[in-house]
């Protein structure tokens, strides 16, 4: 696993609390968000958030490139899905700032976010079971005739075209959602981001309670996604889910940055041990990742 720049003279390796591996990561953001690297599609820079008297995000930092997949990892509390509410605009940054495509964005809404390409696929999916899977496709955006009616053609075609695009075979845009698979549920859900040009893709726990077969399926997904050049966040507790995947590996404890590292350079083991560490307030090595 690559160690900080910081690294003291004697080669000896940097212990910090995660209060420090803060400062130190706000460091390194400051300096890339301010660059002018084409590849950088997302940078968040020393974002806060309170919720009353809880300060749910530290100075968080995050950094997303083009056709990029990271794994945004962390134990419950950790701040995962506040930072991913802030980059789709669901919750407001107390304070830091937001970059996307090398221009500062404020993100006040899920539309500001949805305007600039990012689409966020939450656990639960924002599916309706008893519609059918066109009819879900393009939920809130329907295409409409000249005279003002749902055009339901063009909905069947092109939601068709945007799971075929995914590498997912169903056989009616008809079909009700409620007789899909979960994996093929999740897949309708990605399609739908990828259907309205979506440029970053944030996935909310997408594995969670399906089966071996519904995980692989979802797995594939993400690949295609690279594969188009979107860039993809998955957020997960299981880090063997997200290894086979993901090109990097950012996690988060009690608000903080704790590790930025590209998958290459650790394994499932270390990141666990991190992890538990890191959640009990222990010391654990700075790491950036070297992109």
């Amino acid at each position: 696993m690559e160690r900080s720049a910081q690294a003291s003279t004697n080669n000896e390796e940097e212990l910090l609390d995660t209060e420090s591996l803060s400062y130190v990561s706000k460091a390194a953001a400051t300096e890339e968000a301010t660059s002018t690297d084409g590849e950088v599609l997302l940078k968040m820079v020393g974002i806060h958030k309170w919720f009353g008297r809880v300060h749910a995000l530290r100075g968080v930092n995050f950094a997303v490139h083009r056709g990029e997949v990271v794994g945004l990892c962390g134990d419950n509390g950790a701040g995962k899905s506040t930072l991913i509410k802030v980059a789709s605009g669901y919750h407001t940054a107390d304070a830091g700032q937001i970059f996307f495509e090398g221009r500062e964005v404020k993100l006040r809404s899920p539309k500001d976010a949805r305007a600039l390409g990012i689409e966020t696929v939450y656990q639960e999916q924002a599916l309706c079971p008893h519609l059918s899977i066109a009819r879900n496709i393009f939920m809130g955006r329907e295409p409409t005739t000249v005279l003002g009616l749902i055009d339901q053609r063009t909905m069947n075609e092109e939601s068709m075209q945007a799971l075929a695009s995914m590498g997912l075979r169903l056989r009616s845009p008809h079909a009700l959602v409620s007789a899909l698979s979960g994996g093929q549920r999740q897949g309708v859900a990605i399609a739908r981001a990828i259907h309205f040009k979506a440029k970053l893709v944030i996935l909310d726990e997408p594995t969670i309670a399906l089966s071996v077969k519904e995980v692989r399926e979802v797995l594939d997904f993400v690949r295609h996604l690279r594969d188009q050049g979107v860039a993809v966040v998955f957020i997960t507790h299981t880090l063997h889910h997200v290894f086979s995947v993901a090109d990097r590996i950012v996690v988060l404890a009690h608000g903080c940055n704790l590790v930025d590292v590209r998958t290459k350079d650790t394994d499932v083991d270390e990141l666990s041990d991190i992890i538990a560490r890191g959640t009990l307030g222990d010391v654990v090595p700075t790491t950036q990742h070297a992109r």
